[in-house]
């Protein structure tokens, strides 16, 4: 398969009323779990690099290509996408280096900036065929400073895509970054509203605090982009401590690296399966249809 652009998959996951899973990436073993869990579920996916992520690796060039390359030879359609950018110079990078898409957050800075701010970033993108994301409410958790009970007002949702000519919108409806546990219960009600507002895509942060169940009814009620990082991480991270633990020898950091790569994978697969893989299949696959 090729690099397949984000617009591509965005819409054909709404078109099906299915959600379209956006993954986090940390290191190269992410980006490589992330395509043996699509590949094992049969789906498209997304890769994404957040500017948290660039700056631990001291750039976006590094992890940006090699998630590119990893994308490149997976046998599913993969798209790589730029997550949380608050300077244009990133986004300017990640457009040189061939991403298909990019968030822009102004989402901090006053209402009439992030809309002047946004619009701009996403002219400039679209004269190169880049899908643009942005944000509006607020989303809790993010670097300590999302108010978690913020939500996005329908009504300035609409006027908010108008202005800004972006193709996807992250909006606030009870969900928080970085969340450990998983019960968080997203306003469907909130997510309906808005998506009767807003003609472009909906997406979801802070999707690693919502159970499965929760989940799929945000996709029911208008939900498409699906984000995850937490949850993925905690699946690595566990895996690496346990065979850590059943092996206190192992100086070899490849053995326990590759035990959080596959557990991370089967991660994947499962998500995949939970919000978008064809119907039969999920009932299928899982024991709560």
């Amino acid at each position: 398969m090729t690099l397949t652009p984000t617009g591509e998959l965005v819409a054909a996951a709404r078109a099906r009323g299915r959600g379209a899973c956006s993954f986090n990436v940390i290191q190269v073993e992410h980006a490589e779990a992330i395509a043996t869990g699509a590949e094992a579920a049969g789906t498209p996916v997304i890769m994404q690099v957040s500017e948290n992520c660039v700056r631990y690796h001291g750039g976006l060039a590094p992890i940006g290509s090699a998630t590119l390359a990893v994308a490149r030879s997976a046998r599913v359609p993969v798209a790589v996408h730029l997550d949380h950018a608050t300077g244009t110079d990133l986004v300017g990078t990640a457009v040189e280096l061939g991403f298909g898409s990019v968030m822009y957050d102004a989402s901090a800075r006053p209402y009439e900036v992030n809309v002047a701010e946004t619009a701009r970033v996403a002219s400039w993108c679209h004269e190169r065929a880049v899908w643009v994301e942005a944000e509006l409410g607020e989303v809790g958790g993010k670097d300590g400073v999302h108010a978690p009970g913020a939500r996005t007002d329908p009504r300035q949702a609409a006027g908010y895509a108008a202005a800004t000519g972006v193709d996807g919108l992250a909006v606030a409806v009870g969900t928080s970054h970085a969340m450990r546990t998983r019960d968080a219960d997203p306003d469907v009600e909130l997510i309906r509203a808005i998506s009767a507002a807003v003609p472009v895509p909906l997406v979801l942060h802070g999707s690693s605090g919502v159970p499965d169940a929760g989940l799929r009814r945000a996709v029911a009620y208008g939900m498409t982009k699906i984000n995850l990082a937490t949850r993925l991480n905690a699946a690595f991270t566990s895996a690496v401590r346990d065979h850590l633990g059943a092996h206190p020898d192992t100086v070899d950091p490849r053995r326990y690296i590759d035990a959080g790569r596959r557990a991370l994978a089967e991660e994947v697969e499962h998500l995949l399966g939970v919000l978008a893989a064809d119907p039969d299949r999920r009932r299928a696959g899982s024991p709560d249809g």
